[in-house]
């Protein structure tokens, strides 16, 4: 991604340009990418992080021109914070994922949450909003976030894919409100699509999408099939299946792998698959 430096305008396609924001991350990698879709007029597909630079970097990439939506795939702190900013400049309604602000199983508000995040109409699968000469249509996508909606361009078969499918690492997948369950099925939704690319909010575009997609459903079910034979052997708290299943792995990034494997324990908890009590996880 060093093709791609922070705060230039990349045209990916004729309706489509990326601006990357100054947050790498751990977690964000190089930064979130923020994508102005149309010519005559303009949607902006999550603007990112309440950044003077990138909002700056945004307006001068739309130049004047009408911005009929500010488009939001989930309400991250890394996604759409500059959707306000923004708002009060353009006059662009805010539009895409429900405000939701679950708190997490310890009862403290997830960190990661865009608590200011107020949309002015909440998209539901197949809804839409358009301009000339493009349109973006919802596709329910939750998992990464209970919220998370992909946005498909279909004048030109692409996808705004969020976190859902990032195009340098599988998605975090954080209970309560991350499910595996249902990222899993939304997989399998995109799956049944005939997009030709994927334009993601972390990590390169996406060409293959199918055959992408399929790796991430494959590297899922290998996780989840590591669980079980660890199971299998013992009863494991959390922090030993994280270790035994990510060794090696950047300290940084344990805790997002720890909220992963919780993911998958509760599914397969809730498939029958696993117990768990005080902690302590076993096969059933």
């Amino acid at each position: 991604m060093s093709e791609h430096p922070t705060g230039i305008p990349i045209q990916l396609e004729p309706l489509v340009t990326r601006i990357l924001a100054p947050n790498p991350s751990p977690y964000t990698y190089t930064g979130t990418q923020t994508h102005i879709v149309g010519e005559t007029d303009v949607a902006v597909v999550d603007p990112g992080p309440d950044d003077p630079a990138h909002l700056t970097a945004i307006l001068d990439r739309i130049a004047g021109r009408p911005v009929r939506a500010i488009v939001i795939t989930h309400h991250h702190r890394d996604h759409s914070p500059a959707s306000r900013p923004l708002a009060v400049v353009t006059g662009a309604p805010i539009v895409g994922a429900a405000a939701h602000y679950r708190r997490n199983d310890n009862g403290a508000a997830d960190p990661s949450f865009d608590a200011g995040y107020r949309p002015d109409r909440v998209l539901a699968e197949g809804d839409t909003v358009s301009g000339t000469g493009w349109t973006l249509a919802a596709i329910a996508t939750p998992g990464h976030t209970s919220n998370h909606l992909a946005f498909a361009l279909p004048e030109t078969r692409a996808l705004f894919s969020g976190d859902h499918v990032m195009g340098w690492s599988t998605s975090v997948v954080s209970p309560p409100d991350g499910d595996m369950a249902a990222y899993m099925a939304s997989l399998d939704t995109l799956l049944r699509r005939d997009d030709r690319v994927y334009y993601p909010g972390h990590g390169k575009a996406i060409e293959r999408p199918h055959r992408w997609v399929r790796s991430m459903l494959g590297h899922r079910r290998q996780r989840e099939g590591q669980i079980l034979r660890l199971l299998a052997e013992r009863s494991h708290d959390l922090n030993d299946l994280v270790a035994r299943m990510y060794v090696g792995i950047d300290p940084r990034l344990a805790p997002a792998a720890a909220r992963s494997v919780l993911a998958h324990l509760y599914d397969l908890r809730d498939r029958g698959a696993v117990t768990g009590k005080d902690g302590v996880w076993t096969t059933l």
